[in-house]
C-alpha cells in the first residue's frame, strides 16, 4: 500500500525536470499511473468482500508515536477506488481539456500530489499520519483551485479555501491529540478498544467539537460551506475530482472512520443531524436559484455532503447502510455532471443555463451521459440513485420515533429540490430549440466524452445489479463504519411500501418543481441581497478585523528600526526578570560580606563609564568604535582582577579583532544620523538604566544563593578522561558543546563574508548620498 502513495508523490516530483516532454504525444503516459493504481485496488475487492482487513506497519518516528501504519478495509477501499477510478477518468479528460496550456505539466504535478495525499489520508491508521495527509490535501487543492493564478477570482477562491480548511485542520489536530492522549494510543484501529473510556471522559465534548470543526470545514457544512461555490473558479477537471468524489468527502471519511469510536451519544446525534439536516436543505434550495452550471452543481454537492453528515448523525444501522451506498451514488453522478459541464463550457464558451438548449443534437454521447447522471440524481427506478434514495428514506423511517416525521420531511424536501436541480444541470442544456450559434458545434476528442459516459453508464449498471456492488463493496464499507455486521443486501425491489411511495412522490414533485422553476439573473440578484447576513459576510468581516490587527501588530513590533527591536526585547526581558524577582520574595543583601572596593576597580569603572558616555554622545562612528574597545579592555582588566586570565585573553583578542573590522568597514561611512528626539533619548536612558539596575540586583542576589558544583565537578572529572585535554574551558567549547561552537563558527563565517563584501563594495557618488 505504501508504494501506491509514494508512486504519485514521485511522479509529481519527476514532472519538474521531465514535464515539458509530456506536453507532446508523451502525455498519453500521464493517466497510466491512476489506471494502474485503480486496477491494483480493484484486485482487493474479492478479499475485502470476504471480510479481510490488510495492515502495513513501518516504524517512522516511534519516540513521538508517529508510525507509518496503513489499513485497508471496506471503508478505505471504497475511497481508494473512487480516488483512483474517477481519477483515471479525470486524468484522461484533463489531458485533452488542458491541451496546449502553458502550465500543462504543472497541473498534473499538482493532481498527482493531490491523488497521493488522498490515498494517504484514507489509508492512514495513525492519527498524526492522517493529519499530515489531511493538510497535504489542503495544500495541493490550494494550487489546483488557484491554478489560473492570473485571475484575481481564482487567487481569492484558493486563499478562501485554504484559510477555511487550514483553520479546520488546526482544530482537528487538537482533537486528534486529545483523543490519542485519552486513549493512550495513536493507532486508529486500536482506539475502538477504548471507546468507553473516551465516551465517559470529561474531555469528550471538547474532542467532538474539535473533530467536528475539522470535518465541517473540509466537507463544506454550514456555516463553512461558502468556500466550495467559490472554488468553482478552478478548471473543470479539478471541480469534478476534488469537489464531487474526493477532497470534500474527506470530512465524511473522517466522521465515518471515527463513527465506531465516538458515536452513540446524544451530543454526536443531535450535532450531526442538526448541522447536516440544515446544510442539505439550505444548499438544495439555493441550487434552484443558480443559473451557472457549476454553481448549481456546487450547491447540490454541499447538499449531498450535508445528507451524508445527516445520516451519520442518525447513526442507526439503516442510516449507516444508506451513507455507505450514497457515497458511491453521489460520486458517480456528480463527477459525470461536472465533466459534462466542462465539455459544454469548452465547446460553447458559457455555463449559463438560460442560454443553453438543444445541445443533444450536436453533443449526442455527452447528452446520454448527462441524462443518465441526472436520472440517477433524481432517483429514477433502475438507476443506482433510486437505491440510494430508498435507503435514505429507510434510514429516516427507522430513526428515533420522536424524530421520524421531522427527519423524513427534511429528507423529502431536500431530495425534491435535488431532483429539480439535477434536471437543470443534466437535462435542460440538451433539450429544446438549439440556438443558431451552436449549430456548428462538434464533439470534443474522445478522451473528454468517454469518461463521463462510462460513469453515467455505471450509475445505470449498478442500479440494475445492486446486489453485485452491494455484496462486493458497499456491505464491507457499511460494516467498517458501523463496527459490526450490518447484514446488508441491496435489491431492486423491496415491495410496495412507504419507502417506495416516498421515492415516487419525490420524483414526481421534483419533476413538477423543475418545470415550474424559472431561474434567472433577476431572481439570483434578489437572493444575493441577503449576502449581507450570510456566514461568508460575517466570517469575512472577522477575517478582515484579524488582518487589520495583524497589520497594526506587524507595524508596531517590526517597523524596520534596529533600535526599536532592541528596546522592545530589553523591555520584555525586564518585565520577565522583575516578575521573577517579585516571585522570589524580598531582596536581602548583606553588604558587610561584600569585598571592599580597591582603587584599581574604582579607576577601571570610572574609565568604563567615561567611555560609555562617549559612545552615546559622539556623532562619529570611528570615535564610537574606539570608545567601545576601551569598554572591552576595561572588562578584560576586571577578569584579571578576579583571577580569570583565560577569559581576559579571549576578551582582549575578540575586542581587538572587532575594533579592526569595525574600522575597516565603517571608516568610509557618513556620521550618525541623529534622528532621536530628547523625549526618545530620555526614554531609552530610563530603559537602559533599569536594565542595568535589574542585572546588578540579580548579580548581588546570586552571591547569597546556595552554590552547586555539580556541573563544574562533572567537567573537571571528565574533561581529561572523555576529551583527552587539560584546558576545561577549551574542551567545553570544542567537545562537550561542539555543535554550538560549530554553528557559532558558521555565523562568524557568514559575518566575515558580509564584511568582505562591504570592503569590496564600490558605490557611486549618488548612491553614497
Amino acid at each position: 500500500m505504501l508504494f501506491t502513495i509514494l508512486l504519485g508523490l514521485i511522479s509529481s516530483i519527476l514532472l519538474i525536470p521531465f514535464g515539458k516532454r509530456l506536453k507532446s504525444s508523451w502525455s498519453i503516459l500521464i493517466p497510466l499511473i491512476p489506471t494502474g493504481l485503480f486496477l491494483y485496488y480493484l484486485g482487493y475487492v474479492p478479499k475485502i468482500a470476504d471480510g479481510s482487513t490488510f495492515f502495513q506497519a513501518i516504524s517512522w518516528v516511534p519516540s513521538l508515536g508517529v508510525d507509518f501504519n496503513l489499513r485497508l478495509d471496506g471503508l478505505s477501499l471504497l475511497f481508494c477506488l473512487l480516488i483512483t477510478g474517477i481519477g483515471t477518468g479525470i486524468f484522461f479528460y484533463a489531458r485533452t481539456y488542458l491541451k496546449g496550456h502553458p502550465f500543462f505539466d504543472r497541473f498534473f504535478g499538482y493532481l498527482y500530489l493531490f491523488m497521493s495525499a488522498m490515498l494517504g489520508l484514507v489509508l492512514s491508521d495513525n492519527i498524526f499520519l492522517l493529519f499530515i495527509f489531511w493538510e497535504l490535501t489542503s495544500i495541493s487543492s490550494f494550487f489546483l483551485i488557484g491554478f489560473n493564478n492570473d485571475q484575481e477570482a481564482s487567487r481569492k477562491s484558493a486563499m478562501t479555501a485554504l484559510t477555511i480548511t487550514g483553520m479546520g485542520g488546526f482544530f482537528l489536530l487538537a482533537g486528534l491529540v486529545l483523543i490519542g492522549n485519552v486513549a493512550g494510543t495513536y493507532q486508529i484501529s486500536e482506539l475502538i478498544q477504548y471507546r468507553d473510556v473516551i465516551l465517559n471522559h470529561p474531555q469528550y465534548p471538547l474532542i467532538l467539537f474539535l473533530i467536528f470543526i475539522g470535518a465541517f470545514t473540509k466537507s463544506a457544512q454550514f456555516p463553512f460551506h461558502f468556500w466550495l461555490p467559490g472554488a468553482m473558479k478552478a478548471p473543470t477537471p479539478v471541480s469534478a475530482y476534488l469537489h464531487s468524489a474526493t477532497m470534500v468527502k474527506a470530512g465524511i471519511y473522517l466522521l465515518a472512520r471515527f463513527f465506531p469510536i465516538l458515536s452513540g451519544t446524544e451530543l454526536w446525534t443531535y450535532s450531526l443531524t442538526g448541522i447536516g439536516g440544515f446544510t442539505m436543505l439550505y444548499a438544495a434550495i439555493h441550487s434552484l436559484f443558480r443559473v451557472d452550471l457549476k454553481a448549481i452543481l456546487a450547491y447540490t454537492t454541499i447538499s449531498a455532503l450535508g445528507m451524508l453528515v445527516f445520516l451519520l448523525g442518525v447513526g442507526t444501522k439503516e442510516a449507516v447502510i444508506a451513507a455507505s451506498v450514497f457515497i458511491l451514488v453521489h460520486a458517480l453522478y456528480k463527477a459525470t455532471l461536472f465533466l459534462v459541464t466542462g465539455i459544454i463550457d469548452h465547446e460553447t464558451g458559457t455555463r449559463d443555463i438560460t442560454k443553453l438548449a438543444g445541445l443533444k443534437k450536436v453533443l449526442g454521447p455527452v447528452a446520454i451521459a448527462a441524462v443518465l447522471a441526472a436520472l440517477s440524481s433524481a432517483g429514477l427506478p433502475s438507476t443506482f440513485g433510486f437505491i440510494g434514495k430508498d435507503l435514505i428514506y429507510e434510514a429516516t423511517l427507522h430513526a428515533e420515533k420522536n424524530w421520524v416525521l421531522i427527519l423524513t420531511i427534511i429528507a423529502v424536501a431536500t431530495n425534491v429540490c435535488l431532483v429539480a436541480a439535477g434536471f437543470m444541470a443534466g437535462i435542460k442544456p440538451f433539450f429544446g430549440q438549439l440556438p443558431s450559434e451552436y449549430e456548428k458545434l462538434h464533439l470534443p476528442y474522445k478522451s473528454m466524452w468517454i469518461p463521463p459516459l462510462i460513469l453515467g453508464c455505471l450509475g445505470l449498471l449498478f442500479g440494475l445489479l445492486p446486489g453485485l456492488v452491494g455484496d462486493l463493496l458497499s456491505k464491507q464499507t457499511a460494516n467498517s463504519i458501523f463496527g459490526a455486521d450490518t447484514e446488508m443486501h441491496l435489491a431492486i425491489w423491496h415491495g410496495f411500501n412507504t419507502v417506495l411511495i416516498l421515492s415516487l412522490a419525490t420524483l414526481a414533485a421534483g419533476t413538477i418543481l423543475y418545470f415550474a422553476n424559472k431561474p434567472s439573473l433577476l431572481r439570483l440578484n434578489k437572493i444575493e441581497k441577503l449576502q449581507g447576513i450570510s456566514p461568508q459576510r460575517i466570517l469575512t468581516g472577522y477575517s478582515n478585523d484579524i488582518v487589520r490587527f495583524a497589520d497594526w501588530f506587524s507595524n508596531f513590533f517590526h517597523n524596520g528600526y534596529l533600535r526599536s527591536y532592541h528596546m522592545k526585547i530589553i523591555l520584555f526581558a525586564e518585565a520577565l526578570l522583575i516578575y521573577k524577582l517579585w516571585q522570589s520574595g524580598p531582596i536581602q543583601i548583606d553588604f558587610d560580606n561584600l569585598t571592599p572596593l580597591t582603587i584599581y576597580e574604582v579607576a577601571v569603572v570610572i574609565i568604563l563609564l567615561g567611555a560609555l558616555i562617549i559612545v552615546v554622545a559622539t556623532p562619529s562612528r570611528l570615535t564610537s568604535v574606539v570608545a567601545m574597545s576601551v569598554i572591552g579592555y576595561c572588562i578584560c582588566l576586571m577578569y584579571v582582577f578576579y583571577s580569570a586570565p583565560d577569559l581576559a585573553m579571549t576578551q582582549f583578542t575578540i575586542d581587538t579583532l572587532s575594533t579592526v573590522l569595525f574600522v575597516l568597514v565603517l571608516y568610509k561611512l557618513p556620521s550618525f544620523l541623529n534622528l532621536a528626539s530628547k523625549r526618545e533619548r530620555y526614554r531609552d536612558s530610563i530603559v537602559a538604566l533599569g536594565f542595568g539596575a535589574i542585572l546588578s540586583i540579580i548579580a548581588l542576589k546570586v552571591l547569597y544563593e546556595p552554590i552547586s558544583t555539580e556541573t563544574s565537578d562533572f567537567y573537571g572529572e571528565n574533561a581529561y578522561i572523555l576529551a583527552k585535554g587539560k584546558n576545561v574551558v577549551n574542551l567545553i567549547l570544542a567537545d562537550f558543546r561542539g555543535i554550538d561552537t560549530m554553528f557559532e563558527t558558521v555565523v562568524l563565517g557568514i559575518a566575515a563574508l558580509g564584511v568582505y563584501s562591504l570592503l569590496k563594495l564600490r558605490l557611486k557618488s549618488s548612491e553614497k548620498e
